[in-house]
């Protein structure tokens, strides 16, 4: 009988595994449609980082007085002004509605629904830009990172600019170490074994003279947790053709 398998041993997740929200310094939200159709401008007083993101976060002081969290923009200094709301201008930083956004601007943390908040475009170094309005239907067609072109209802909102941080991955670990206390932070597996190279006794791909798994890798949705690795129901396999 062989080892169990790594996903068994993780089970639902210990502390070895679960996410550490404790470390976590920001809820990253646009303030409320009340607040934000009066509109209201604010002042940055800090830029933080959060190990809960890959991008730096700017916190930024309100005329009345309450702080609210954004993903920083690349530019946006401490002391500078941000403005909110639909008569915003489209400067770094300001959140406004796509309506509002003139065509090949660059924006991020756009809604997918006006209200429920930023969804789209939030990593480090990441942006979209608006490709164009349409006032008949009310939708805004947006370029996402993907080059992908997706219409949304114009009244989302979304922030002016880049996302800080870009160029993370640029530089290469020199070593392992590096590696190791990246993934730490956000409680992640390091390091990953292939099963295809572990021995038969510690993963259903392992064993044999050379790396190979030596059986279909396709299995049913129904298989049992020690034998569950691999392509899991599988609906198709191999090179696509075009």
């Amino acid at each position: 009988m062989g080892k169990r398998i790594i996903t068994q041993r993780r089970g639902r997740g210990g502390p070895r595994y679960r996410v550490p929200s404790h470390k976590f310094k920001s809820n990253v939200k646009y303030p409320s449609l009340e607040e934000y159709k009066e509109g209201i401008g604010g002042q940055v007083i800090d830029i933080i980082h959060d190990p809960a993101r890959t991008a730096p976060v700017a916190r930024i002081l309100l005329e009345n007085f309450k702080n609210i969290d954004i993903i920083a923009p690349e530019g946006l200094q401490i002391g500078e002004w941000v403005e909110i709301g639909e008569d915003a201008q489209p400067r770094i930083g300001s959140i406004l509605p796509l309506c509002k956004i003139p065509e090949g601007i660059l924006v991020y943390n756009i809604e997918t629904v006006p209200g429920g908040g930023g969804k789209l475009v939030r990593s480090a170094g990441s942006f979209a830009s608006i490709v164009s309005h349409e006032k008949n239907t009310g939708l805004t067609y947006v370029r996402l990172p993907s080059k992908r072109i997706v219409a949304l209802n114009s009244n989302a909102r979304a922030t002016v600019g880049k996302i800080a941080g870009g160029g993370r991955k640029d530089k290469p670990m020199a070593h392992a170490g590096q590696a190791y206390y990246a993934h730490k932070a956000k409680n992640k597996l390091y390091p990953r074994v292939c099963g295809r190279a572990m021995n038969a006794v510690d993963h259903p791909h392992g064993g044999g003279r050379h790396p190979h798994v030596g059986k279909p890798t396709t299995l049913s949705r129904n298989a049992p947790p020690g034998r569950k690795v691999g392509h899991i129901a599988a609906r198709r396999t191999g090179l696509k053709k075009r």
